[in-house]
């Protein structure tokens, strides 16, 4: 799966926590932007985690702050399978 697909795929789903109908760039930030509290976060993740069937450590949750940094963590970490 290249950048372009595992985008699409965080894209389908981030959908239903996007609470604000915030439009999405590797800029957007989980916190400031989306207003993520914790919980969304952990739900987010786990999502993510059973999609894509990587695991995000809690260490690498805290220096992902954009959706750009998300979607190439999760590109980087599937490469490495």
């Amino acid at each position: 799966m290249d950048r372009a697909e595992t985008d699409q795929t965080i894209r389908r789903l981030i959908e239903p926590f996007d609470k604000k109908g915030v439009e999405i760039t590797d800029a957007t930030t989980f916190a400031g932007d989306l207003e993520f509290d914790s919980l969304t976060v952990m739900d987010f993740v786990a999502a993510i985690e059973d999609e894509f069937d990587v695991i995000i450590s809690m260490n690498q949750q805290a220096e992902i702050e954009t959706y750009g940094q998300l979607v190439d963590a999760v590109h980087e970490m599937q490469a490495d399978r």
